[in-house]
């Protein structure tokens, strides 16, 4: 791919998240945020309110694990008793509010732009049956103007659903697989210093680290340590590695536009202080950028004083010296190769002549071995 396409591409990307972080344009109606133990959802749902807070957006924070209001919502729900019917017909009841018309302006009233974000959806597959999820989004998200942000944990196991309980065939799909194909943007999130460990083990072609519950060691939370798969370490964002690598969230995303082209990149949100919990939406704001943009990844790995200085002068890193000496440089610029005698002696424009020279052997035949 050509660099202005490649440039082009990135930047197309990076426009497609910011658009989706500030509710544009209608980019996603449902978006479906996938956290794990190693690195919560609650970063990014925090960006989410702040952002809709700029555009003046409703926030309707539905709760099922969640105890305490966040600062920046305005309506916070609580759902872990209530029937699904009831609770869409309340969500829905705050989210399809009229804005009041400005009468100086002349202009008709319009519908006010809404967030709901719904803190986690790993429920009991009688609580929430797979195949009333449909229904519940598509009374829920009746406008275009509302924007529906949804996060699952895939580190909890989904519980089959009982066969012959009233809510749907044994073969339905089970809640992730069906979240995964009725939302409209996927994002997936990681912490960047596992990122950054990852990626300097493929460097040095080593195996990538695990963790969490893929390290497959008694405790889950020893992956939640920097370090941890060595066995020990410091908490994970305590302070920053390089200009702090544990400061920051890795979000992969998978953006499905109506057209049908899915929209796959991956960024970085690094921010250096947070202020959420004064409720202050304009402090607080994070950083958004293209991970390979990020500057734990655009420069070179760490590695010996010798590594880092060939870095330096823009040679490639290696464990020995690829370099030349001034003195080597001379010596090979010295160096008269054998076809450059053959031109000068031969001269230019007299066509080609073989040289050959008869060795003692060699049976002389004028008639063959003519020259």
């Amino acid at each position: 791919m050509a660099p202005s396409a490649q440039a082009y591409k990135r930047a197309h990307s990076l426009l497609l998240f910011e658009k989706l972080l500030n509710l544009r344009d209608s980019a996603s109606p449902l978006t479906l945020i996938l956290d794990s133990l190693e690195q919560s959802a609650e970063t990014l749902t925090n960006e989410f309110m702040r952002r809709a807070k700029l555009e003046r957006a409703k926030i309707v924070f539905v709760s099922f694990a969640t105890i305490k209001k966040p600062a920046l919502a305005d309506v916070f729900i609580r759902a872990r008793r209530q029937p699904l019917k009831v609770l869409a017909a309340e969500i829905a009841s705050h989210v399809i509010t009229p804005r009041t018309a400005n009468p100086k302006s002349g202009t008709a009233p319009t519908l006010q732009k809404s967030l709901i974000i719904i803190d986690t959806l790993n429920l009991p597959p009688d609580r929430l049956p797979p195949a009333f999820l449909p229904t519940f989004f598509s009374s829920v998200i009746a406008s275009p103007t509302v924007s529906l942000v949804a996060v699952y944990h895939t580190d909890v196991p989904s519980l089959l659903l009982p066969h012959g309980n009233g809510h749907g065939d044994q073969y339905l799909p089970n809640t992730f697989a069906l979240l995964s194909h009725l939302a409209t943007a996927v994002l997936r999130v990681s912490g960047l210093t596992h990122a950054v460990a990852a990626r300097r083990a493929r460097e040095r072609s080593l195996p990538e680290p695990e963790w969490g519950l893929r390290e497959g060691r008694e405790g889950a939370l020893i992956g939640l340590i920097r370090g941890g798969g060595a066995g020990g370490g410091e908490p994970l964002g305590s302070r920053g590695d390089e200009g702090g690598d544990g400061d920051g969230v890795v979000v992969e995303m998978e953006l499905r536009r109506r057209s049908g082209r899915a929209v796959a990149e991956r960024f970085v949100l690094s921010s250096s202080s947070s202020s959420f919990s004064r409720g202050d939406a304009a402090a607080g704001k994070m950083a958004v950028m293209l991970m390979g943009d990020h500057p734990a990844f655009s420069r070179a790995p760490r590695g010996g004083e010798e590594e880092q200085e060939g870095a330096a002068e823009g040679e490639m890193e290696a464990t020995f010296n690829l370099g030349l000496t001034e003195k080597q440089r001379r010596d090979r610029e010295g160096v008269v190769l054998p076809y450059f005698d053959a031109q000068v002696e031969i001269g230019g424009g007299e066509g080609g002549r073989i040289l050959y020279d008869m060795g003692r052997e060699d049976d002389f035949d004028e008639e063959e071995d003519e020259i």
